[in-house]
C-alpha cells in the first residue's frame, strides 16, 4: 500500500511527464488515496487532461479537481465567437447528431443540451467543444435516450468485461434493472474503474450507470 506522500510524488511526476500541460502550475494534495488538484491552467483542455493523468496513477482512489482556467489575453474569445466555432465543429463531427444538440454559452462557460441515442455521441460532443479556444468550462447536459431496447444487457456487459485485458472480470459484478446498470466489486486502480464504466456505456440500451466498484490496489 502506497503512502499519501509517495502517491503525491508519483502523481506530480506523471503530471510532469505529460507534455500538453504545465505541471508547475498545478498543485497536488493527497489524503487517504484521494488526490486533490488545484492551481491555474491556460485552457479547459489542460484542466481536463490533468484530471485524467492523475487518475491513471496506480493507487489513486479518486480525483477531486479544483483547477481554475485563467485564459491569457491571446486565448480570449467572445461568446459569439465560441458559439460559432462550437456549431461548426459539431456539424463537422460524424459522431455527433448536431441537429439534436443545442449549445449555449455565457462568459466562456459552454452548456450542451439535447438528446442522443448513444453515450459515445454525448462524449463526442463534449470532446469536440472541450478544446476550443476561449472555453472556460463545459457542462454536458445531453441525455441519452436510445431507440434500441435493452435486451440481455447484463450478459453483454459481462462478456465485454471478460474480453478486456486490463480488467479482472472475477472481481466485478453486474446488475441490470431495465436500462440501468449497477457495478459492484473491486479493481486495482481508478483507471480500471473508469474502464469498467466505459464498457457499460458501450452496451446498447444503457441509459444510466451506477458505479459502486471499490479500488483496492
Amino acid at each position: 500500500m502506497k503512502t499519501d506522500a509517495s502517491l503525491q510524488d508519483e502523481v506530480m511526476a506523471e503530471l510532469d511527464w505529460e507534455p500538453s500541460i504545465d505541471a508547475a502550475e498545478i498543485g497536488v494534495a493527497v489524503k487517504d488515496g484521494v488526490v486533490t488538484l488545484s492551481g491555474f491552467v491556460d485552457t479547459y483542455g489542460e484542466k481536463w487532461t490533468a484530471e485524467k493523468v492523475a487518475g491513471r496513477v496506480s493507487g489513486v482512489k479518486a480525483v477531486a479537481e479544483e483547477i481554475k482556467v485563467r485564459l491569457p489575453g491571446t486565448y480570449e474569445r467572445s461568446d459569439e465567437e465560441i458559439a460559432r466555432a462550437a456549431a461548426n465543429i459539431l456539424e463537422w463531427n460524424t459522431n455527433v447528431p448536431h441537429d439534436r444538440i443545442k449549445v449555449t454559452i455565457q462568459d466562456g462557460w459552454v452548456t450542451l443540451t439535447g438528446e442522443v441515442d448513444w453515450e459515445y455521441q454525448k462524449d463526442a460532443a463534449y470532446e469536440a467543444v472541450r478544446d476550443l479556444m476561449g472555453v472556460r468550462a463545459v457542462a454536458n447536459e445531453i441525455t441519452v435516450k436510445p431507440v434500441v431496447k435493452p435486451l440481455d444487457i447484463k450478459a453483454k456487459i459481462e462478456s465485454a468485461i471478460q474480453r478486456k485485458a486490463v480488467l479482472d472480470a472475477r472481481r466485478i459484478t453486474v446488475e441490470a434493472h431495465g436500462s440501468k446498470v449497477i457495478f459492484n466489486g473491486s479493481v486495482r486502480s481508478w483507471a480500471e474503474r473508469q474502464e469498467a464504466q466505459s464498457t457499460a456505456w458501450a452496451a446498447p440500451g444503457v441509459t444510466e450507470v451506477e458505479n459502486k466498484i471499490l479500488i483496492t490496489p
